[in-house]
Formats: structure tokens, C-alpha cells, sequence
């Protein structure tokens, strides 16, 4: 901290002799040095799962029942003092149920009822995790204690200068309960008496998902001693920071329920080589959404969708395939005259190795069929209900969440009027019909010797078309207001590959599988309604979808003669140390219009796995990798940016051991100088200075590599043999020990890059480990 002080030609904050005491550890009052990751989370925490299966039944009816519950305890350590009021720490517990009957009315009328649920229950701190992994990261390890020596609370100030103790521990809980249902009945006829292979099947479901959340949140007086003792009485000053509060409760709740009605009558039939089917299907669904709905009448109303689709498929011999389908997809969302879409779909195939040639001359080719599809598909989920309709009111919030009066004003010197009136809150979007999904995809599907060997491989070539999105290149005289309309303008590209393999083999007693898979895509926006900028290079057109934006930084400027010589940065004076930028447009000034397409997306453009799995004798054991590439991801926050909190701030190691500091800074404090221009962070900087504006830029610097190789799952079993299991009356007994999440490979090192967070600041991953045992009756 003294340091990002000094380096700015500022006052340190502490004195020599006060370091002193810090290091000694005189006065733990004022001088403390806590280890908040060891004070706050736990080195491990139990979990716990159960499950029962039952299934049984005669000839006329079958039954399957499941029942489970898990229990997965948090990281967080808790005050003794309260575990007999209530829990702080992160909990999970969820109870699973289901129960599925088959009847048999007729001999060939089947009656299927289901009904499937959950209802779980999370439990975290008052705050919140995400508060507290806020102030667990960004909180200063030497400027408070966790408790005063006199049991006073300390804390610097609101918000996340809170003492993450107190935020973890002392500000009550939160429960939140989930209750999720799920039921179906079908019918099924089989009307082989009027044609062999009609079927008929018939569902109808209704589901329903209730969601409360119950806020018991309180708040202790806090208090800060000031950094000096009362130089007669050596007792400490105080500062009351906040007062105590009573816990008080709130809550929220949310729910929807969704109901479908599903027809489909399907005809399947032989004739020697020749395999003709045909399906027809009509299906309509209801959702809506049933608490917590707000002042939008809109948000009440039911989104319905209606549907017809229908499949004409043969092959003759297995060998050759021609497939047509399509759905004529209906939804209210629209207007009338747009509400319905058609959308055909075909493919053809060709098992190479049903050719008798091949039959003959390459036995071990079990398939090969080369296939190839096209189709259209629709979309109507555009992120908002009824587009076509617009919306007036006396006052309506914009697209940056301000709140805007209807009417308008008058200036009149010396002073203006405000005359209300009504103004658009939506306006509306005309001719809005389905995104189009157009789709070409050609694979293969291999089997070879014997089906030891299984591989299937996808190119695929996507373009989306009609991407409902905000009309931007309208002029302000138009007087929208911020409120323009959308229309069907977007069009984006995404092309890629799919495949996955498979490998057994048995050597004497012992059964080989090693299995893989791999995904890779890429997008392009191709179309899309934005504003003119001055540079085609910061337009989103020809770029990702989401694509990462910033500078490109160019190391750290290495003396004041290399500032001098370069060009101007546009946010505030800067020293050596600091971050230098490329003036990409060439106009000598450092501003956003230097910010272009850096790196790739957050989301991974690869997603690939490799697992393995052997058993002998009754062991088996199971490994598989997970990992992903082509992503990166910009990083800031208090797990990143040092001191950005000021006092109350923080550094990571991986911050200190590499950061730039200059000599007479590393001479003042007695430290290593570090001038390299290639060091991985910055001069130091404190809340509030210039630098911080210059460093803390979306840019090249502070973007990071997201791929990653995981060891996801590793599981060692072994099955008693039926000799001991028979003699128990059991049929089936297994021990087994799970690991899950024990290691991870990547270059990036300061939380988990599955996360997805560019402030770290959630509940992480967790490493697992489980034993348990499997008893089948």
C-alpha cells in the first residue's frame, strides 16, 4: 500500500515504525494482519446423496419409482455463537422424486402416467456469496482485526468495505426454495388391424416451477479505531461506523406453469428392402409466467404456440436413405399474418458398406454412411412479448434504465417550463415474424470390426437471418428518445465441426473402452443495424458475435523519453510503469477510437473430451477429461486491480511478485527494483489517481486465455462377486470412490476459467471427493 502511495509522489500510509509493530505483531488492535481466506472458508465440506430405486409390476401394469436427496454443505466457517439460531454457510439440499405406470387397457393400448419433481432448498449468507467473495477479495488484510480486543465489530466503511466476517457471519440468511413438478399422461393405440406399423400416441403434460426467497437480514454495530491511541490513557478512539439493525425479513417469489397437448400418429412398415415410414405430429403449448408479475399487463398473458409437423422417410435396404420433414410453427408473439412459418428440412444418406462389394472385400466395415441435410429452422423468442404493440405512458424508463417523463420542455428565459404529456414506453415493430435458422450439416458415421471402433464426424454451415434487434441508424431528430423500434435486420454465420469415437476391446478378463469427443464453431456477424462509426474497424459486422474489444497494449512505457515520444494517452497523466497503448488509427491521440477486435469471445469457440474406462474381475474404474479452447476473456475488479478500494484494498501474490516499480521507489522502501517493460502488472496506483484511468482499460493487457484441460471425473469401483452377494439376498453390490474437479491445467492462475467471471468474485468450483455404495434388491 505504501508503495502505490510513494510511486505517485504521495504520502505512504504507514510510517516505518508502524510497520514495525505490524510485523511483530505488538498491537493487534490497529496493526493486525489477518489471513481472511483462512478465517472464512473451511479446507472441505461434506456432501451426501442417497437414492432409491424400485421397479415392478406384472403383465398388465409396470411401475418405476425413484426417490433422492442431496445434501452439499458449504466452504464458509461459521459463529459458533449462532449455529443454534441459524446457518450462515452455503448449504444445497434437494429431494428428487419419481414415479412412472404403464397399464395396459387392451392389447394394444397402452396408458402411461408420470409425474416427476424436486424441492430444494439453498441457504447463504445475509448478503449474499457474491458480497461476500467481494469483500473476502478486496478487503485489506492489516486494517482491521476480525474482532476488537474489547468484542467491538470492526469495519471501515458500507458496502464492501464491510469486514468479510461480519459479511459472511453476522448479517443473517437467506433461504431460497424451489418446488418444481412435472406430469404427463399418455395414451398409445397400436392400429396394426387396420395396417401393420400405425401407431398412435397421444400426451398431455402440465408442469409447474414455484420459486421463494426468504431474506432474514440484520446488521450489527460496526465500529473502526482510529489509527493512534489516546496518548494519555493509551486506550483506543473510536469511530462508530454503523449501528446495529434488528433482523427484519423479505421475500420474493417467482413461479410459471406450462401445459402441451401432443398428437402423432406414426405409420412404419417393411416391405422386403423397401422401409417406408411416415409421421404426423400437432402439438400446442402454453407457458406462463404466475408470480411476481409486475405492473407489464403483458407479463399475465399466456405465450401459446401451435404446431404441425410432419416426416416422409425411406430406405431401401439399409443402404440408401432419403428423408423430407417439415413444421408449419405457429406464435401468438406475432401479428396476425405473421404469426405462422414453414419450415422444410431433407436429408440423404448412403451406407457405403451395405454395397456388396464392400460386404464382400471389407468385412471388418460394419458402416459407413455418409449423410448430408438441409433444413430451415424457426425462432421466436425475441426477448420480448408482443413487438408488434406499442406502449404509451406519462413515464417510461429508456434503454439506459433512466426514467423519462412524457411531454416535453420549454425554455424560457430565465427560466424553463416542463409541460407534461404522454410519450412512447414501447414503440412498436411492424412486420416481425421468426428468426431463420437455414442449416447444412454433412457426416459420417463409422462402425468397424465388429463395432469395436465408432466414430461419428459433422461439418456443419449455419446462417441465421431475420435476427430480431434494435433499429440503431435512426437520426435523433426522428424524437424517439432513446426508444427506437426492432425489426427482423440481424444476420449472423457459424460454421464448425462435431465428432465423437469410440474404442473396445477385450484382452482376456479385461475390458478396454477408450471414448473422445470434440466441438468447434465459429460465427459471423453478417448483418447488423448499428450506428456509422468513423472507423469500419470498430463495426460489429464481420466479427464473433460478442467479439472482445479493447486497446492493444504495447508493454509499459519505459521512461519519462519514452512518454515523450509517444503518443498522447487521453486518460490523465501517466508515469513509466504504466500501460502504453497502439495508436491504431494513426491520429497520435490514445482515446477509444483505438479500440478494435483483440482475442476472441468469452464463450468457448472449442469444447473437447477424452475419457478412458477398464474393468477386471469385479474393478473398474472410469477417468475423463474436459477441456476447452479458443475463448478469452477480459479480467478487472478487486481480484485484479490492486488497491482499487483505496485503504481498504487489496494485492494478490501473482500481482506482487512480478509488478514494475521504479528505483528510487524500490530505494525508499528497500525493495527489488523492477523496471522490465515487459512485467506483468503495472506501477502500482491508489483509488482515485490518474493512473487508474489509464491502466484499468478494457485492453490486451488485462485480456486472458480461457482454455483449459480438467480433469473432470475419476471413479474407482468394485462389485462384489455373486457368491458373497447372493448369499446377502442381494442382487447387486457396488463401492465405489468419485473424485471430481482435481486438477486443472491452464495459463491462467488466479481463479477457475470455468467460471466464466472476469471478477472471480462468486462461489468457485469446487474439488469432490465421494464414497459411496450401490445395493440393487
Amino acid at each position: 500500500m505504501n508503495e502505490s502511495r510513494i510511486t505517485r509522489n504521495n504520502e505512504a500510509v504507514y510510517k516505518p515504525e508502524e510497520l514495525d509493530i505490524l510485523r511483530l505483531g505488538l498491537d493487534t488492535d490497529l496493526y493486525p494482519n489477518v489471513d481472511w481466506m483462512d478465517m472464512l472458508l473451511k479446507d472441505g465440506a461434506w456432501s451426501n446423496r442417497i437414492n432409491l430405486n424400485m421397479s415392478g409390476g406384472g403383465t398388465t401394469a409396470r411401475y418405476f419409482v425413484s426417490a433422492s436427496y442431496v445434501k452439499e454443505d458449504g466452504m464458509y466457517n461459521t459463529d459458533e455463537s449462532l449455529k443454534d439460531d441459524y446457518n450462515t454457510n452455503a448449504a444445497y439440499h434437494r429431494w428428487n422424486y419419481r414415479l412412472n405406470t404403464d397399464i395396459d387397457i387392451t392389447k394394444t393400448t397402452l396408458l402411461k402416467v408420470g409425474v416427476a419433481g424436486f424441492l430444494s432448498k439453498r441457504n447463504s449468507p445475509g448478503l449474499g456469496d457474491g458480497d461476500v467473495w467481494g469483500e473476502l477479495f478486496g478487503y485489506n488484510p492489516i486494517k482491521t482485526p476480525v474482532m476488537y480486543s474489547n468484542g467491538y465489530i470492526p469495519a471501515i466503511g458500507s458496502g464492501n468495505k464491510t469486514n468479510p466476517w461480519v459479511a459472511a457471519t453476522q448479517t443473517g440468511f437467506n433461504e431460497n426454495w424451489t418446488n418444481n413438478i412435472e406430469t404427463n399422461i399418455s395414451l398409445e393405440q397400436n392400429f396394426d388391424f387396420i395396417t401393420k406399423g400405425l401407431k398412435f400416441v397421444g400426451r398431455f403434460g402440465y408442469d409447474s416451477n414455484n420459486q421463494n426467497t426468504i431474506r432474514r437480514l440484520k446488521w450489527p454495530e460496526q465500529w473502526l479505531a482510529e489509527r493512534a491511541r489516546d496518548p494519555e490513557t493509551g486506550e483506543l478512539r473510536w469511530k462508530k461506523i454503523s449501528g446495529s439493525q434488528n433482523m427484519k425479513q423479505e421475500s420474493s417469489s417467482s413461479g410459471n406453469r406450462r401445459e402441451f397437448l401432443d398428437m402423432m400418429l406414426n405409420w412404419d412398415r417393411s416391405f422386403g428392402a423397401h422401409h417406408p415410414s411416415a409421421t404426423i405430429k400437432y402439438t400446442q403449448d402454453s407457458y406462463i409466467q404466475t408470480q411476481n408479475l409486475g405492473e407489464d399487463l403483458k407479463t399475465g398473458i399466456n405465450k401459446r404456440n401451435q404446431d404441425l409437423a410432419g416426416r416422409v422417410a425411406y430406405n431401401w435396404n439399409y443402404r440408401y436413405f432419403i428423408d423430407f420433414n417439415f413444421g408449419y410453427n405457429g406464435s401468438e408473439n406475432f401479428a396476425k399474418g405473421d404469426r405462422f412459418g414453414f419450415f422444410p428440412a431433407f436429408s440423404l444418406a448412403w451406407n457405403i458398406a451395405e454395397e456388396p462389394f464392400i460386404k464382400k472385400h471389407l468385412k471388418w466395415m460394419n458402416m459407413f454412411k455418409v449423410r448430408f441435410s438441409y433444413g430451415k429452422v424457426g425462432n421466436d423468442n425475441v426477448g420480448t412479448r408482443f413487438p408488434y404493440l406499442y406502449t404509451i405512458a406519462d413515464r417510461y424508463k429508456n434503454g439506459d434504465n433512466e426514467i423519462i417523463y412524457g411531454g416535453y420542455d420549454w425554455a424560457q428565459y430565465p427560466s424553463s417550463y416542463s409541460f407534461g404529456g404522454l410519450g412512447f414506453a414501447d414503440v412498436a415493430s411492424n412486420g416481425i415474424t421468426w428468426e431463420v435458422a437455414e442449416k447444412n450439416d454433412l457426416g459420417i458415421d463409422l462402425a468397424l470390426f465388429n463395432d469395436k471402433f465408432t466414430a461419428t464426424i459433422d461439418y456443419f454451415d449455419e446462417k441465421r437471418t431475420g435476427i430480431y434487434m434494435v433499429r440503431n441508424y435512426l437520426p435523433q431528430i426522428v424524437g424517439l428518445n432513446g426508444h427506437n423500434p426492432a425489426a427482423n435486420v440481424g444476420a449472423v454465420s457459424s460454421k464448425g465441426f462435431d465428432g465423437h469415437f469410440s474404442y473396445k476391446q477385450r484382452i482376456n478378463d479385461v475390458n478396454l473402452t477408450v471414448r473422445g469427443n470434440i466441438t468447434y464453431s465459429k460465427n459471423e456477424v453478417l448483418e447488423r443495424d448499428e450506428e456509422n462509426n468513423v472507423y469500419a474497424y470498430q463495426m460489429q459486422r464481420g466479427y464473433r458475435v460478442d467479439q472482445c474489444k479493447g486497446l492493444i497494449a504495447e508493454g509499459l512505457f519505459k521512461d519519462y523519453d519514452d512518454i515523450r515520444n509517444s503518443p498522447t494517452q487521453s486518460w490523465g497523466k501517466v508515469q513509466p510503469g504504466d500501460i502504453k497503448y497502439r495508436d491504431v488509427n494513426g491520429d497520435g491521440v490514445i482515446n477509444d477510437g483505438d479500440q478494435v477486435a483483440i482475442g476472441a469471445t468469452s464463450r468457448p469457440n472449442l469444447i473437447y473430451g477424452l475419457g478412458a474406462s477398464a474393468s477386471w474381475k469385479g474393478l473398474d474404474v472410469n477417468v475423463h477429461f474436459q477441456g476447452a479452447g479458443k475463448s478469452t476473456f477480459f479480467t478487472y475488479g478487486k481480484c485484479v486491480w490492486a488497491f482499487t478500494e483505496g485503504e481498504w484494498g487489496n494485492i494478490f501474490k501473482g500481482m506482487l511478485d512480478n509488478r514494475w516499480v521504479d528505483a528510487d521507489t524500490a530505494e525508499t522502501l528497500g525493495i527489488p527494483a523492477n523496471e522490465n517493460p515487459n512485467a506483468s502488472y503495472p506501477r502500482l496506483s491508489y483509488q482515485g489517481d490518474n493512473a487508474s484511468n489509464n491502466n484499468y482499460r478494457n485492453s490486451t493487457f488485462w485480456l486472458k486465455n480461457g482454455r483449459y484441460l480438467r480433469l473432470k471425473t475419476i471413479d474407482v469401483g468394485y462389485t462384489l462377486p455373486k457368491s458373497i452377494v447372493n448369499k446377502m439376498h442381494f442382487n447387486n453390490i457396488r463401492i465405489f470412490l468419485v473424485g471430481t474437479n482435481l486438477l486443472t491445467w491452464s495459463s491462467f492462475k488466479t481463479w477457475d476459467p470455468e467460471m466464466g467471471d472476469p471478477r472471480g468474485e462468486s462461489y468457485p468450483l469446487t474439488k469432490s471427493i465421494t464414497m459411496g455404495i450401490s445395493v440393487n434388491l
